[in-house]
């Protein structure tokens, strides 16, 4: 998923919709991420040309509300309630997904098996 800032991007996305988990004043993900525009595409074990800056989730809680709302690990978020994150900072991706007025998140995601799955029902092979 090599992008060029400035230049539009075509990806295959899923919506994922996570309720969070209230305990006490806090409110549970289920997931941590990675990356942003601030941060070494080389350290991200997801980014494959080793230049993307995308965020991406690096670890699902088993049995938490990002797990049962089908978000995998290693998957590339594209918005969050509407929020382009493909050129935020680390930071400002986490505040948008921990707000505490908000119970639900919306996440676009884009994941390597969905553009798999797309290219094989487009009938072309597909390289790695």
């Amino acid at each position: 998923m090599a992008y060029v800032p400035g230049n539009p991007v075509t990806a295959v996305v899923e919506r994922i919709e996570i309720q969070k988990l209230r305990e006490g004043e806090h409110l549970i993900l289920g997931f941590s991420i990675g990356g942003g525009i601030d941060q070494d595409p080389l350290q991200n074990p997801f980014s494959e040309d080793k230049t993307d800056k995308g965020v991406y989730v690096t670890r699902i809680t088993p049995g938490g509300p990002a797990d049962k709302a089908g978000l995998r690990k290693g998957d590339k978020i594209m918005q969050v309630n509407g929020w382009d994150v493909t050129m935020m900072t680390h930071d400002q991706a986490r505040k948008r997904l921990t707000k505490k007025k908000e119970d639900v998140v919306r996440l676009l995601v884009t994941r390597k098996s969905l553009e798999e799955a797309v290219k094989k029902s487009m009938g072309h092979s597909y390289k790695q």
